[in-house]
């Protein structure tokens, strides 16, 4: 069996006029097909599991969840009204653990493929109950769901990435929609057979506990790079960033204009920067590594830089 690395942004991809092919895309705009897997492993286990947004307009219960404004019907990162899965504090009663699993198909993947996927959670209160979503993988030939109750991981013991790993309040766990994402590499250019599993993993959850809320995921995407040999023995295409570390701004040195720039911090988590005059301002960051996704007339480029 081999082992995928999973790199949020200690991967630096020159991906030139980069297209993407598209591997796997499910937006949750109709309910989970049927190679889809769901089960709550909590401890111990509630009713709640993971399922297709289906609010209606009707319920002013529903006190503006999701950004649906009073009675309104909450909206996806895409696709509409209701297109985007949830799972909430009900995973498990009284207080326990919450281990509640949403487990893809088999998708092939290889080195340079992008993982991405949206989430958020559901409240616009003031009042933050701790949420923290893992994105896990199995590579086993035959894989093993998780059982045994809410330290059971089966064959999904890889960690790819985690929103909000220490439970901390104050809504570290983003109430808009959010994108995050991962490259793979470590099993060369042969696709393997993986599978993907979205964990929501809270402790000291459920009614009486002081985590675990609700949260969405929407948007979930496998996209596949692809490069011609010209591109990507061409040089004169390369972009510059400096200072590199920096501790206040980072510059881009190329021809060609500059579209549009994406920074991911450590978490995968998309850290949004205005870019002023092929200039980026990074003194609010806080100091670590990042990636950054530039986007030219010429094409595509990902490039790391520090932040002193």
């Amino acid at each position: 069996m081999k082992k995928i690395l999973l790199v949020c942004t200690l991967l630096s991809l020159s991906l030139g006029k980069a297209q993407m092919t598209n591997v796997y895309s499910y937006g949750f705009d109709a309910v989970f097909p049927a190679d889809w897997t769901i089960t709550n492993q909590s401890s111990p286990s509630g009713t709640g599991a993971w399922v297709k947004a289906s609010y209606t307009s009707a319920d002013t219960s529903q006190n503006s969840i999701f950004s649906s404004g009073i009675g309104g019907v909450p909206a996806g990162q895409s696709g509409g009204n209701n297109s985007f899965a949830l799972v909430n504090y009900t995973s498990t009663t009284g207080t326990g653990t919450i281990s509640n699993w949403l487990i893809t198909p088999v998708i092939n993947v290889k080195d340079g493929d992008i993982i991405s996927f949206y989430s958020r959670k559901g409240t616009d209160g003031t009042t933050d109950y701790a949420d923290r979503l893992e994105l896990r993988y199995s590579t086993a030939a035959t894989t093993v769901n998780p059982s045994g109750g809410s330290t059971g991981l089966g064959s999904f013991t890889n960690v790819a990435v985690t929103v909000n790993p220490n439970l901390a309040t104050g809504f570290v766990y983003p109430k808009t929609w959010t994108q995050y994402q991962f490259t793979i590499t470590g099993i060369g250019t042969t696709a393997i057979p993986v599978k993907f599993a979205f964990r929501y993993f809270v402790t000291s959850g459920g009614v009486n506990g002081t985590n675990s809320d609700i949260i969405g995921i929407d948007t979930f995407s496998v996209d596949r790079p692809t490069l011609s040999i010209s591109e990507i023995d061409d040089k004169s295409k390369t972009i510059a960033l400096y200072p590199n570390p920096t501790s206040d701004f980072i510059n881009f040195k190329t021809d060609a204009k500059i579209i549009k720039t994406e920074v991911y911090d450590l978490a995968g988590k998309n850290v949004n920067l205005p870019l002023k005059d092929n200039q980026l301002d990074v003194r609010k960051l806080p100091a670590g590594q990042y990636l950054i996704n530039i986007e030219t007339a010429e094409g595509k480029t990902t490039e790391k830089f520090i932040k002193k």
